[in-house]
């Protein structure tokens, strides 16, 4: 009984992990885990979140955009138990830039302990999901993204408090496209879901970006006969009023800078919280409103100056927000928010850790890549090919030798006369080359009526020139192609320098108009930078030894030359030059 017990707790040990790693659908090729951390080390909100649409910024530093649909439509975010399917909204999704802001609805935002998520992407026939209607609840009223670009904004979420009229689009704002004010207001419908009751609930929230400071500018208003409630900033401080009356200063924005600034009240206070932490706070409750509400300026018959910089993000709620949930939606939504960490990306049939740096290669990295691999295919050719060309030279070089000090004491023409030396030899051997045109010239000099049994010092000469001649023009063919492994050798690692550089720069351009600077945004991104540099010594190194080898055999090959031409000339000297008809006299 005890072993039974023993294999089946085996088993499940074996098992459980399985099943809690295992792939939500086998339609989906690919996954990222995505851990959510709201405690110290991670956002450090201080307390549960609750429900919280959380902002993922994509780009090519923490994904590589292989794999998935151009438009997004396969991606799908599964809760840690991969089971439950969350609700997403994309607002912005362009692989060729390498940039995608998704919204994903969070049932829970606990800062006990980190969760995880799963992205799920690579299924070509997935539909569409993406859908702001379920991403934010049904408190959150309005919910502009400013996404479309100088047209009146769209509400994402259900209620379709779209804008009334038209705005000028900031781009490159705090999170995608912005919107940008300075004359006239972006005015909101006066519908039912956005009225507030007397003593009611309200949450206002918006990322702004003061272009200039100046005297109480409007951010955004809604009067009713003479009640009213305002958010401006005023000289640099965020201020809330109420039916005339104003909160005390709090902490002021800079311009140029983006700031999160949000607005909640009850039925008793108003409070004014900047970039998540309470600013300021006025006793009161906000008077009934059911009139058209103005962003970035005053309704018709206000006094207040309209608002001169940009603005994003901006959201209704009809209900007070939580100070956690308010600090999360400005830690969240921020360039440097430190709520979401990208883990590596999954394939169902495993990829290894040198796939992933492929994965996360862009473009102008392939593109270094495959300048580098032409340049080691021709070097790598080039290489072969000489080794087998001068090992085949040394061979037909050797054989050579061996017959022509076969011929001491004959006549050194002996060898072009008698055939003996193979075919295979005389077309690979420079040695024989040089011997040609040695006997060549002697040849000529013969048929010129030379008396070759007393070769003059000058003939001897000539003919000595006439092989230096071939001597050097094959060194020069065993010297050809090689300055291209030289070129290899010197500019293969700037070439992958230069996609390293470039690819860095890219990945930091790309972390910064994404808003994320951490760790796991930038590594894939540096390591496949970096990839370009280990490729361009990988093409260089190997060039190297080659080179410096080939160059040793052909400086053998050089030598063998020259000392056959001394050879042959102190042979010709000896047995035919004028020395050897003087010796008989000068003995007599």
């Amino acid at each position: 009984m005890r072993r039974i017990l023993f294999v089946l707790l085996a088993l499940a040990s074996a098992i459980l992990p399985n099943l809690a790693h295992a792939w939500w659908q086998p339609d989906w090729a690919y996954r990222k885990p995505l851990t959510l951390d709201a405690g110290p080390q991670g956002a450090a909100l201080g307390g549960d979140a609750g429900r919280v649409s959380v902002l993922l910024r994509l780009h090519t530093g923490n994904f590589s955009f292989e794999g998935v649909n151009e438009n997004g439509n396969d991606l799908r975010f599964i809760a840690g138990d991969d089971k439950t399917v969350l609700s997403y909204q994309i607002e912005q999704f362009d692989p060729l830039l390498g940039i995608a802001l998704v919204w994903v609805d969070v049932p829970a935002l606990p800062a006990a302990a980190p969760q995880q998520v799963w992205m799920y992407y690579g299924n070509p026939k997935a539909p569409p999901a993406s859908n702001g209607q379920r991403t934010f609840d049904a408190d959150t009223t309005l919910v502009y993204h400013f996404a479309e670009a100088n047209a009146a904004p769209r509400d994402s979420t259900a209620y379709g408090n779209n804008g009334q009229t038209a705005i000028v689009t900031a781009e490159g704002s705090v999170i995608g496209r912005g919107a940008r004010f300075g004359n006239a207001p972006l005015m909101l419908p006066a519908s039912p879901s956005l009225s507030v009751a007397a003593g009611g609930a309200f949450t206002f929230s918006a990322w702004v970006r003061p272009d200039q400071l100046g005297a109480a500018q409007a951010v955004y208003v809604r009067r009713n006969g003479a009640e009213h409630l305002a958010i401006g900033v005023d000289n640099g401080v965020p201020f809330v009023e109420v039916n005339g009356r104003r909160s005390n200063p709090g902490q002021p924005i800079q311009a140029g800078q983006w700031s999160h600034l949000a607005v909640k009240a009850d039925a008793q206070n108003v409070a004014l919280y900047v970039n998540g932490r309470p600013s300021a706070s006025l006793a009161a409750a906000l008077p009934a409103l059911n009139t058209a509400a103005a962003i970035g300026g005053d309704v018709a018959g206000g006094n207040l100056a309209p608002f001169a910089g940009a603005m994003d993000e901006v959201r209704l709620s009809k209900i007070a927000r939580t100070d956690v949930q308010l600090l999360a939606d400005a830690v969240s939504q921020g360039g440097q928010s430190r709520l979401v960490n990208y883990g590596p990306d999954e394939q169902q049939a495993g990829k290894s850790h040198f796939g992933f740096i492929l994965a996360a290669m862009p473009v102008d990295a392939w593109v270094v890549v495959v300048l580098l691999g032409l340049m080691m295919s021709i070097s790598w050719a080039i290489m072969i090919g000489k080794g087998r060309s001068y090992g085949a030279t040394s061979r037909a070089n050797g054989v050579f030798m061996e017959h022509f000090r076969e011929t001491a004491g004959a006549s050194l023409d002996v060898l072009a006369r008698n055939n003996k030396v193979p075919e295979s030899v005389r077309a690979q051997s420079s040695l024989w080359r040089l011997y040609e045109v040695a006997i060549e010239e002697m040849r000529r000099r013969h048929d010129r009526g030379y008396d070759l049994n007393a070769v003059s010092d000058a003939t001897i000469s000539a003919i000595r020139a006439a092989m230096d001649g071939v001597m050097v023009r094959e060194n020069e063919r065993m010297a050809k192609r090689m300055v291209w492994l030289s070129t290899t050798i010197e500019g293969a690692p700037y070439v992958g320098l230069f996609g390293t550089v470039i690819g860095i720069m890219l990945v930091f351009v790309v972390a910064a108009m994404a808003g994320a600077v951490d760790i796991n945004s930038v590594a894939p991104g540096m390591a496949a930078a970096l990839l370009c540099t280990a490729a361009g010594l990988g093409v260089a190194i190997p060039a190297l030894f080659g080179y410096n080898w080939l160059a040793s055999r052909s400086d053998a090959i050089a030598a063998d030359m020259a000392v056959f031409v001394d050879e042959f000339a102190t042979r010709l000297a000896e047995e035919q030059g004028e020395g050897r008809q003087l010796r008989p006299a000068m003995r007599a």
